[in-house]
């Protein structure tokens, strides 16, 4: 079998060799400068993993060729340019908590290849905590189309929340601690309440309209809860009203 490669990329390739995607990758997640001559150049590459299956493929013999040549079937197609771009997004996200638009294969496949290219001093980054008397909230990860993900820490006896949204919606899971959440619907008395601790995993849905709280029931010990928000948190519209449960 004969095999025609495009350009090949993928975690581990030499940097500064014959692989402009591991030169970037390289460069960019060391902070050191790149040079790139012409960013409309379009890219014809395959990734290493697309590579191997395809020969494991050919081993049992069920290669993909085309006339007399055979081909990795998996080919994606990009500028310079773009490419470029994706990897400074991709240093940039310890800063802005974003993640990649993981839907996309090339971006999932190329965010692979960055990470095997990072520092060792970069493996860890700070999160910022916003801490008070009560506890802690802090922000983990913030995206353009999924919300943000956040962890909030409540001290002994400490009520957290007392609001209600509009439209924002979340989704609170208790994961070490012993708590109680709480929620009743604006305009009624009817308190709905939920005992949750890190012993019985559990997700619970703060339902638009309801205002909530969320209570750490031990006399000792913090209650550590996973939230999820379907929005980002926007100071200039934070469709938050405080009403107490």
């Amino acid at each position: 079998l004969v095999y025609r490669f495009p350009n090949v990329f993928g975690k581990w390739c030499r940097p500064n060799y014959n692989s402009a995607v591991a030169t970037f990758c390289n460069n960019i997640a060391h902070d050191m400068p790149i040079q790139v001559s012409d960013p409309s150049v379009v890219m014809n590459l395959v990734y290493i993993d697309d590579v191997v299956d395809e020969l494991i493929s050919a081993l049992k013999g069920k290669e993909h060729c085309v006339e007399e040549y055979c081909t990795v079937p998996v080919v994606h197609t990009i500028t310079l340019g773009d490419i470029v771009e994706l990897i400074k997004s991709f240093r940039q996200m310890s800063d802005t908590l974003a993640v990649p638009d993981l839907s996309d294969a090339f971006t999932k496949k190329l965010y692979s290849t960055y990470l095997s290219y990072l520092p060792k001093d970069k493996f860890c980054y700070p999160l910022k905590m916003n801490v008070d008397d009560r506890g802690s909230f802090t922000e983990i990860i913030r995206t353009a189309d999924r919300g943000q993900f956040s962890v909030n820490i409540s001290k002994p006896g400490i009520t957290k929340g007392q609001h209600w949204h509009h439209t924002k919606n979340e989704k609170f899971v208790v994961v070490s601690g012993h708590g109680l959440i709480q929620l009743r619907k604006i305009g009624t008395d009817d308190v709905v309440n939920f005992e949750v601790s890190g012993e019985k995993i559990e997700a619970v849905e703060m339902i638009p309209g309801y205002t909530h709280n969320i209570v750490n029931l031990s006399e000792t010990e913090d209650l550590v809860t996973f939230m999820w928000c379907n929005e980002c948190f926007d100071p200039e519209r934070p469709d938050t009203y405080f009403e107490k449960v």
